[in-house]
């Protein structure tokens, strides 16, 4: 590992640190309904949004009433999303023609089943993209589409872990706080003034925001290039801070129109963490014991920053084949050395296993780099934070449930060692809500690994409709070991709602486009309804006051607990398959053997 890679990690770490307690504290502030310093310029539009909608903030909802309200308001966007895509060719804003019969040379068309991909990917905060953004959908599409899924499907993210949060505080009541309500707060008090001095950051560092047609150059060769236009900024603000992580590019933020300098590489990797990070502070000043926000916060920093060095040093001693064939891959003041395939010249390799860490540690998306080109080991540790069920920070609001989960589970476990109910910041933890948390593990870990296994196993007609490249393993361009892990990762992307690909798979296929859908459908509602439902059943159980024989669920013990529940659960479940991926992969690497 260089000097450099360590002092970007060291003082990326630190600014994380910097900005957890004060974006914490202003997030519980608006979640409590106390007073904050946008409240004087946002609460008139807050009012009359809850007075145009017809709804009276005052009215509280159960359980079922709030997660009710959450699946409708999905279908709803999902409906409109998809109709929007399907007609874009008809609606204002697409200078370039798309979905017309005018649509320039190369764009790819919206058939049913990749928008039914698009709307579900979006609407559960995935943004999975099989397809080039630039060449597919209109500025219309982009940000009345895409851009405002990210504002919403976050915010609903955020509701659901502020209604899970009340749950441990409140007694004897069925009632959790109002979805409208905390759909919102979140949008209107945290998502939209953050993407906002997001957005003008980037504008000012070469980011660019227009709506004009795409435009035709000349290069210094005499070539023609069409160089695409649109309004990036604004998008890749939100997409950074929702989790969202959907690029306007094909390249994403490997692009230099999203992502031109190493400050604003580092800029963006601090919007994907602010609000997970934030979360574990807002959760510790909801129940009143700081001290529980800050162990979860350090269980997810352990994790983060020991998958950051080892991703950076195994990029760094790069591909052992190489050395072997007497090709220097030593850095020096002519080269960088390490595995610089697929990488962005200007991030370096520390910039982009950074980047990489963060982005499957967030269930973000976003990317720098290939994934695709990471050596194996880098592989496994991104596969890793994708099925470790969003524990590591994880997306918006999903992040911190999923970590309660855990907790729950880790108590469980100690509560079993030593023959006593098990009790998590005064309540019990009982058989209900350890059904709910492992109905949400077992269904989400089944469906990566029976989707996975389907994709190899399934025969579909040659040339049908499902199927017509003639086998699903020919949208490979790997196969043995590196090819299933190109595929285990694409499911486990779409489960942890993160749409970040392995980029050697082609998923533009009805397959891929039908049942990663549904994967991310599963991934999302399969922890967002649990959550809700233990939510429910913990609000109406009275709150126990700590005796000499409760377990503490702060410190360093607890932290160690809790990091070895989550790594027993993870490897218990995907072992064997990554085994026979990314690890097999490394080991065949070392001895110079390919396998087809």
């Amino acid at each position: 590992m260089t000097w450099p890679s360590l002092a970007q990690l060291v003082v990326f770490l630190g600014a994380l640190v910097a900005i957890t307690k004060p974006l914490g504290a202003y997030m519980a502030n608006v979640f409590r309904g106390e007073r904050t310093f946008l409240s004087r310029p946002l609460a008139p539009i807050e009012k009359a949004i809850y007075r145009i909608c017809g709804i009276d903030p005052a009215i509280e909802q159960t359980w079922t009433t709030y997660a009710a309200a959450t699946l409708i308001f999905g279908l709803v966007n999902f409906v409109l999303f998809y109709a929007l895509l399907r007609l874009q060719g008809s609606l204002p804003l697409n200078p370039n023609g798309f979905g017309t019969a005018h649509a320039p040379s190369g764009s790819i068309p919206i058939t049913p089943d990749l928008g039914f991909n698009i709307a579900i990917s979006f609407m559960t905060n995935t943004s999975w993209q099989s397809y080039p953004g630039e060449m597919t959908l209109s500025h219309f599409a982009q940000m009345t589409g895409i851009a405002v899924q990210s504002f919403t499907s976050a915010a609903a993210g955020i509701a659901v872990a502020v209604a899970l949060i009340r749950a441990f505080v409140r007694e004897r009541t069925g009632y959790l706080g109002n979805f409208w309500v905390d759909l919102t707060r979140g949008a209107l008090y945290i998502l939209i003034p953050l993407s906002f001095l997001g957005a003008l950051f980037l504008c000012s560092q070469g980011v660019i925001q227009t709506l004009g047609h795409n435009r035709a150059i000349t290069t210094m060769e005499g070539a023609r290039q069409t160089i695409p236009m649109g309004p990036l900024a604004s998008q890749e603000s939100i997409k950074l801070l929702s989790s969202d992580g959907g690029g306007y590019f094909n390249a994403n933020s490997a692009h230099p129109f999203e992502n031109p300098t190493p400050l604003t590489n580092l800029v963006e990797m601090l919007l994907m963490l602010a609000v997970p990070t934030g979360m574990t502070y807002t959760f510790g000043r909801l129940v009143n014991d700081q001290r529980q926000g800050w162990t979860l916060f350090a269980v997810m920093l352990v994790f983060f920053a020991g998958g950051s060095l080892v991703v950076t040093l195994s990029e760094q001693a790069g591909n052992p084949v190489l050395s072997a064939a007497g090709i220097n891959s030593m850095p020096s003041l002519g080269q960088p050395g390490g595995n610089m395939e697929g990488k962005e010249t200007r991030f370096g390799i520390g910039g982009s296993a950074l980047f990489s860490v963060t982005s499957t540690a967030t269930s973000d998306g976003a990317v720098n780099s290939s994934h695709d080109s990471f050596t194996p080991i880098s592989g496994l540790v991104q596969i890793f934070n994708l099925t470790s069920g969003e524990v590591i920070f994880g997306g918006v609001g999903t992040g911190i449930v999923s970590m309660i989960f855990i907790v729950v589970v880790t108590i469980f476990i100690a509560g079993l060692l030593v023959g006593r109910t098990p009790e998590y910041l005064g309540k019990k933890i009982e058989a209900k809500e350890m059904k709910m948390v492992m109905l949400s593990f077992v269904a989400t870990g089944a469906t990566i690994l029976v989707f996975a296994g389907a994709t190899f196993l399934v025969e579909l007609p040659k040339s049908s409709y499902w199927n017509p490249a003639g086998a699903l393993t020919e949208n490979l361009t790997n196969l043995g070991a590196h090819g299933l892990s190109e595929v285990l990762y694409a499911n486990a992307s779409a489960v942890a709602t993160n749409g970040s690909a392995f980029a050697g798979l082609n998923a533009n296929s009805p397959w891929f486009n039908v049942t990663l859908g549904v994967e991310m459908l599963i991934g999302r509602f399969l922890v967002i309804i649990p959550a809700l439902a233990i939510a429910g059943s913990l609000a109406l159980k009275k709150r126990l006051a700590a005796t000499g024989g409760t377990m503490p669920t702060h410190g360093p013990l607890f932290a160690a607990l809790l990091l070895g529940t989550i790594i027993l659960v993870t490897a218990l479940t995907f072992f064997p398959a990554l085994s026979l991926g990314p690890i097999a992969e490394h080991y065949l690497m070392h001895l110079g053997t390919t396998v087809r």
